[in-house]
């Protein structure tokens, strides 16, 4: 197995402090956002086998079927299949959602055919893959996730008080739930931008002033000042996750995370199409065609199994495992049929020979057999196959 150097990236959005704290490190004063672990192009990873360092995914691209195994690349090709992340918000991510395979293809392959530069700021898809995620709370984490029902949404609306939403409240109440939320969604995003600045500053005073279930979104009206993705926020279901439990994000699902840290782990993907609460481009007709106006519940997940702790998912391009290694236990054998990432985020385990501490990860390419022991928390990410 090979300890990983990972790249920290440093999005505005990001905490100055949760990361340095996990790492035991002093901050910078910079904001330091997502640690990615993996082999996505845009900050692989870095190993060092004896000759020097090299990105996980030269090493991988050098002998897939020996680093993946051949049922891995048989079944999602000669790359790692997911991208594992700590992401640590100290401020509200952009409302956003994520295409489908065919829809990622699709738009992929538009954007390449009409030249778009792949680092465009307008491009909408930086690579042909979906991007399914989940999100697991190291701390306490807030966040967006689905449509609520409309009727939900227009009371919480309606008890802001704020004359110029009447009309949203009433399209809400006015229309089939799907057809309500799409209307209102597209009705928010497409208004007059000088109009829809004047009402999030009333929305601002007001849900200032009445705390509770609005202080959610006094976060993002303090971030985001006039920006009409604080009320198309106001249409989705508020998440607060504890330490241990996690949330599940499908394709089309809105969502935007507004603070915590995590592990998160997604997807082979870069793909992102935004509704708001950000400065960066948003194709409201492209996101009206990915998202699912589908009200409902957010799917929460808690570990289940006992040694590994496993959080169930309907994806197969990832797995998210947890270990508590508790004093005296006896090492655990992983299973070792498929390539995985182990991230210790407490204590002071030890992957076969390797110590760990918080913020170290290791990749354990396909077929090698490892076991863990000492005391501490690992998270194991690998592939279903």
């Amino acid at each position: 197995m090979d300890r990983l150097t990972n790249t920290i990236r440093p999005y505005a959005w990001g905490s100055t402090t949760a990361i340095p704290t996990l790492l035991g490190v002093a901050p910078t004063g910079e904001p330091q956002a997502e640690m990615w672990m993996g082999a996505h192009p845009g900050a692989p990873s870095r190993l060092d086998r004896g000759t020097g360092e090299r990105a996980l995914s030269e090493v991988i691209a050098a002998d897939p079927e020996g680093e993946l195994g051949a049922a891995t690349v048989a079944r999602f090709g000669p790359r790692l299949p997911f991208l594992f992340k700590i992401l640590a918000a100290g401020a509200p991510l952009s409302l956003q959602v994520h295409p489908d395979l065919d829809q990622a293809r699709a738009g992929f392959e538009d954007e390449e055919r009409r030249g778009v530069p792949i680092d465009a700021d307008h491009r909408n898809y930086k690579d042909a893959n979906h991007k399914p995620e989940m999100i697991c709370a190291l701390t306490p984490f807030d966040g967006l996730c689905g449509f609520r029902p409309p009727l939900e949404a227009a009371d919480l609306l309606e008890g802001l008080q704020v004359d110029s939403l009447k009309p949203y409240v009433d399209l809400l109440r006015a229309h089939p739930e799907e057809a309500a939320l799409r209307e209102m969604l597209t009705a928010v995003l497409t208004a007059d931008r000088a109009e829809m600045a004047h009402t999030v500053s009333e929305v601002a005073a007001a849900v200032t002033r009445l705390g509770g279930t609005y202080i959610p979104y006094a976060t993002l009206v303090h971030h985001f000042p006039g920006d009409p993705g604080v009320i198309a926020a106001m249409l989705l279901n508020h998440v607060r996750l504890q330490p241990g439990e996690a949330m599940f994000l499908g394709a089309g699902v809105p969502h935007a995370y507004i603070d915590g840290l995590g592990v998160e782990l997604l997807a082979n993907s870069d793909n992102v199409l935004r509704a708001g609460l950000t400065p960066k481009h948003v194709d409201v007709p492209e996101l009206l065609k990915v998202a699912k106006f589908e009200p409902g519940d957010p799917t929460l997940l808690r570990p289940e199994g006992d040694g590994e702790e496993v959080y169930e998912t309907p994806i197969d391009e990832f797995r998210l495992s947890r270990f508590l290694l508790a004093p005296g236990g006896a090492p655990r054998v992983l299973p070792h049929g498929a390539p995985q990432i182990l991230l210790c985020t407490a204590g002071s385990p030890q992957a076969g020979e390797l110590p760990l501490t918080p913020g170290e990860s290791v990749f354990v390419p396909a077929g090698e057999k490892v076991e863990l022991s000492g005391t501490g928390t690992v998270f194991r990410a690998t592939v279903v196959v």
